[in-house]
């Protein structure tokens, strides 16, 4: 609205002065309807302040976990309105990462189970946090909307009451104009406080109000001098806002200062009178001309952004293309995918950092995105699907061995069958691993048909000598006199002493089979000695595995080496395929995040004690094959 209709809206001459201004008054109508559009959600207090000012993150960069802590934080510190394009922005880009992450671990459920009926489902803890922070924000927003419906209506109420007082007063007749002036500038001044309004009524109301107003100047035509006053005091105050307004243009915060200047347009078009015919359309004037360069800044600014989107957009698109070729690569082991789903992790991370397109190019841009991830998710499943399959198989020939090991389990042709158990021990060996769930079942029963067979072939071949009962009770009178024995503190001293007692024992031969028992106590004795010895826990381990196979060799006992040894290979495998399974559930959490989460440093950890453990178990199997 052009300051011409603002101050006479009646005058002849204000469509002149319309259309002498229109370049200039298309950009300021712009402004002025933006302020009209909010009236309505604008607060009471509607001064030019300084306000504070929420910085708007590059949500598109932070993960999930971040953006989860940035959403509480807004909703607990600041106020409803204030945040709501912060709120929207966070949540389409946890929606997006959200849907991305359950696509990528459904592709991976679908690709690691063919049964028909297997419904997907995935708890997500973070997923329900969000959810209930961000209704949280809803109810608050409702609640707000509820209270300022209840505030515009009221306020509307007030504003009806001051143009029936302001109709009233004019129509009063009243001849004293002074004591009218200074009633009517009461009316304006509770008229400029009164607050918001519905924004429907906005219009109808202020254009009823400044018909008033302008009734009123009609009348102060015939006092001159009263009339001059108040042009005056309109056109001061109207200097004042250009001289606000020439100060915005050297504020450095561009968005900020367009802010103000809507203020300030707000204050002129609402709250300040009409000044004399001579200073009218120069004023609006050097207003309009402040106005069109604070547009022209924002409007660079405007460029800035989109042409840093488009670069951002560039590297967007190259991330793809490098994805893309990521899933096109041949990689035919586990360490090899390891190795490529680092680079995805990498190259993830750096797609969601690399920050806003343009807004036109947004989806095409997250889709090929999302299907350069889906492709190559794809080309690792398959892999792992291959090694699934290949598991199945070895299940099946596992199975096999199982059902011969029982069958021979009741033989007592010892010398036609121990060989044949002997190769079903080996091939088993040769076997790959299994499916984890059938593991520990199929070993139980093998073992138990393998021990079932060998025990009875012990029991037959093992009859007791004098000379094995007589090593027995050199052995039991022997752990008696160890029962007194105590450490000295001397760590070498207290050593050299354990490696002579076992040195001892070794002395006293064999016992008979069935008495074998014997070996345990004294073993049992050697592990409460090297507790209390400051040595290492590896160190400490490998000293009681080496006595444990000597004792072994020394009792020829092949059966009970061979169990140590299926045993040690079956940790192995546990170990290794608890390792894969660490390693393979750490990719799905986002890379930006796996520097400060505290469970992810966890789980690293435990990888890392498993790896020590593997190590341990390895070393022992490499003495059992060096015996």
């Amino acid at each position: 609205m052009s300051e011409a209709t603002h101050d006479n809206l009646h005058n002849a001459d204000g469509q002149d002065q319309m259309e002498q201004l229109d370049g200039v008054t298309i950009i300021s109508q712009s402004v002025l309807e933006e302020i009209d559009n909010s009236n309505a959600e604008e607060s009471e207090d509607d001064s030019i302040k300084e306000k504070h000012e929420i910085p708007v993150l590059d949500y598109d960069a932070m993960s999930m976990e971040a953006l989860t802590d940035e959403l509480e934080k807004l909703v607990n510190n600041e106020k409803v309105m204030a945040i709501k394009d912060h709120v929207e922005g966070i949540r389409k880009a946890f929606s997006d990462k959200y849907h991305h992450f359950i696509d990528e671990k459904k592709e991976e459920f679908l690709a690691q189970n063919n049964e028909e009926g297997l419904d997907f489902e995935y708890h997500f803890p973070l997923k329900n946090k969000f959810d209930g922070i961000y209704n949280a924000y809803k109810a608050s927003k409702a609640k707000h909307f509820k209270q300022l419906q209840n505030n515009l209506e009221q306020n509307f109420a007030v504003r009806e009451g001051l143009i029936d007082e302001l109709k009233n007063l004019i129509d009063s007749g009243d001849s004293n104009i002074g004591d009218m002036f200074k009633k009517v500038n009461d009316i304006r001044e509770r008229w400029k406080n009164a607050g918001a309004i519905p924004r429907d009524k906005y219009n109808i109301l202020w254009n009823n109000y400044h018909f008033h107003i302008e009734r009123f100047y009609d009348i102060m035509h015939l006092d001159k001098e009263a009339r001059d006053l108040d042009l005056k005091h309109n056109l001061e105050q109207k200097q004042q806002i250009i001289a606000k307004a020439k100060e915005l243009l050297n504020e450095e915060d561009v968005m900020k200062a367009f802010r103000e200047l809507q203020l300030l347009h707000r204050v002129w078009k609402e709250e300040i009178g009409p000044v004399d015919r001579e200073h009218r359309e120069a004023i609006w004037d050097e207003f309009s001309e402040i106005t069109k360069q604070m547009h022209d800044k924002r409007e660079a600014l405007y460029a800035v952004a989109r042409g840093k989107e488009t670069d951002n957009l560039a590297v967007k698109n190259e991330i793809i293309v490098l994805i893309e070729a990521l899933g096109t690569e041949k990689i035919d082991s586990h360490s090899g995918w390891q190795a490529q789903i680092k680079k995805m992790e990498a190259l993830r991370e750096a797609f969601f950092k690399a920050g806003k397109v343009p807004a036109e190019e947004t989806e095409e841009t997250w889709a090929k995105f999302k299907n350069a991830v889906r492709a190559f998710n794809a080309h690792k499943n398959v892999f792992y699907k291959d090694i699934k399959h290949e598991q199945h198989e070895n299940l099946t020939k596992k199975l096999e061995l199982v059902e011969k090991a029982k069958s021979l389990k009741e033989s007592t042709d010892f010398a036609a069958t121990t060989p044949v158990m002997k190769k079903i021990q080996d091939d088993w060996k040769k076997i790959g691993h299994v499916p984890r769930k059938y593991s520990d079942s199929i070993w139980k029963d093998f073992k138990d048909a393998c021990n079932a067979y060998f025990d009875r072939m012990h029991e037959a071949k093992n009859a007791e000598t004098g000379e094995e009962v007589e090593a027995f009770e050199k052995k039991k009178a022997f752990l008696e006199e160890l029962k007194s024995f105590t450490l000295t503190g001397e760590h070498k001293a207290d050593l050299d002493a354990i490696k002579e007692h076992i040195a001892t024992w070794k002395t006293f031969g064999k016992v008979p089979f069935n008495r074998r028992h014997i070996e345990g106590k004294f073993n049992k004795i050697l592990d409460a000695l090297f507790e209390k010895l400051s040595m290492s826990k590896k160190d400490t381990e490998m000293m009681r595995f080496s006595n444990r196979l000597e004792q072994m060799s020394d009792n020829d006992d092949k059966r009970a080496l061979e169990q140590e040894q299926f045993f040690i290979r079956k940790k192995i495998d546990e170990v290794q395929s608890e390792i894969f399974q660490l390693e393979n559930n750490i990719q799905f959490i986002s890379s930006s995040s796996k520097g400060e989460n505290p469970f992810i440093k966890e789980v690293q950890k435990n990888i890392e004690r498993h790896k020590d453990d593997l190590k341990l178990w390895k070393e022992k199997l490499q003495q059992i094959k060096n015996m």
